[in-house]
């Protein structure tokens, strides 16, 4: 009996001695895994309405649902804000083939990238010169570039452990290989797709001509990565192979589009704006599951989760579901340009734009004592594998917000998987796990209460 005694006031004692912090995670973490509404949410996203390129009738219907279900989890207010956004329309199916000899061929999958012009009518065949890089093109010259497609084939490096460190060291040739190709006399580019992953499917991307006149722009397109190594591989027992493709894209002038904006009022500090966002728009070879619908409903979870534990804000917290990240960042650049005319202070963003995968932690854009007191938070967060709280990039959207006094959060999930479907039609909803966009969503709201709680710091409160 006495033993009995003894367990149940020691239980009672580690109740009481867990702290509300301790205590407002848990309720968070329980509540995201056995109430959620972020997988019945991007369900609809990415089965009722699909990919949602910037300027098509699917984003504006991704405005007009998500803004619905923003209204129904009774926020202070919500509301669009307009921006306008590029509207650039893949049109046909692209088709290319590689010829080894006349009326030999092999039909490959190909993509158009983001924002390229059409090849003419009847397509483009040519011979074909491969390059690893975009500075390979000067030591080629021009007399041998001339006339010719350059094929970028420059893989993601795969010992890099941080895909997206892979991802930036050859996304280059995507953005700026048709602008630099076309100053060699090229008729048009091939760029291997980016993917850590052999499989036929391309990956589409934005990309730019810089200051090239329209009439000198040449067309750009991704290749599968399994296709690339069949094209590189041709090219090495046959310099003389050539190859085609077509497609039919078109650039349209600019349509009005929305972010659209969710906000709990702060009962102390009001006028202290906190953020919670990803992007609406996606490319429209999928549904845009992890890229990045994933996202947007973990932030919409966030508000809906602070409101079902009955936790009261101190600071304004807002849901931003921006407009136009994969080819423009218009959303991202208007909110901040509207927020810095109504001279709002926004102390803290947090975005999630690296798909709907286990979380393992977050990326701070901030100062030192920032820093600092966020490394106080790990143990919080221990009980719940989220273990990465480092310096590093935010993320796009939230990035015009920047200031000495902000603090920029991203959401860190494992990145291992992100590449084989990123920008792809392979990036559909049943690639989503439930519990991990889940736990993604508690994982933000938790980093949210804490920031609200105790604020951000600055030179001025350092001591307080």
């Amino acid at each position: 009996m006495k033993k009995i005694a003894l367990l149940f006031l020691l239980g009672v004692f580690l109740g009481f001695s867990q702290t509300k912090d301790e205590k407002q995670l848990k309720l968070i973490y329980d509540t995201a895994l056995t109430e959620g509404k972020a997988y019945d949410w991007l369900n609809h996203l990415s089965n009722q309405i699909g990919g949602r390129l910037s300027g098509s009738v699917q984003a504006q219907q991704a405005v007009e649902y998500t803004k619905k279900e923003l209204e129904l989890l009774g926020l202070d207010r919500v509301w669009l804000q307009p921006v306008m956004v590029p509207k650039w329309v893949r049109g046909l199916p692209e088709f290319a083939y590689i010829e080894s000899a006349p009326g030999v061929t092999n039909n490959v999958p190909i993509c158009a990238l983001g924002g390229s012009v059409a090849t003419p009518s009847l397509g483009i065949k040519a011979n074909v010169i491969e390059v690893q890089g975009i500075e390979e093109l000067k030591k080629i010259g021009k007399e041998k570039i001339e006339g010719k497609i350059v094929f970028f084939n420059r893989p993601m490096d795969p010992t890099l452990i941080n895909t997206f460190d892979a991802y930036s060291g050859c996304v280059d040739q995507r953005y700026s290989g048709a602008e630099a190709a076309g100053e060699y006399g090229a008729v048009g580019i091939i760029v291997r797709s980016m993917n850590l992953r052999l499989d036929d499917y391309p990956h589409a991307g934005s990309m730019s001509y810089g200051d090239i006149a329209e009439s000198k722009r040449i067309p750009a397109a991704a290749i599968s990565t399994n296709a690339a190594e069949l094209l590189s591989t041709s090219l090495s027992l046959n310099p003389d192979i050539k190859f085609y493709f077509k497609q039919n894209c078109k650039q349209y002038k600019d349509v009005q589009s929305y972010n659209v904006i969710g906000e709990i009022k702060g009962s102390e500090y009001p006028n202290e704006i906190m953020i919670v966002g990803g992007h609406l728009d996606s490319w429209d070879l999928g549904d845009g599951s992890h890229d990045d619908g994933a996202g947007c409903v973990q932030s919409m979870d966030v508000l809906r989760l602070l409101k079902k534990t009955g936790y009261t804000p101190k600071r304004t917290i807002r849901v931003v579901l921006f407009m136009n990240e994969e080819n423009g960042l218009r959303g991202g650049n208007k909110y901040a340009e509207v927020a810095n005319n109504k001279k709002e202070k926004h102390v803290f963003a947090l975005e999630s734009d690296e798909g709907g995968f286990s979380p393992r932690g977050f990326a701070f854009d901030c100062s030192g004592v920032n820093l600092e007191r966020v490394q106080e938070w790990r143990a919080l967060f221990k009980p719940y594998l989220i273990h990465f709280f480092e310096k590093g990039y935010a993320g796009a959207d939230i990035g015009p917000l920047r200031k000495e006094t902000t603090v920029l959060a991203g959401l860190r999930p494992d990145s291992q998987r992100y590449f084989d479907h990123h920008h792809a039609a392979s990036d559909t909803f049943e690639h989503v796990n439930k519990r991990e966009l889940e736990l993604g969503a508690a994982s933000m709201a938790s980093l949210m209460y804490l920031f609200d709680q105790y604020g951000v710091l600055t030179p001025k409160n350092t001591k307080d």
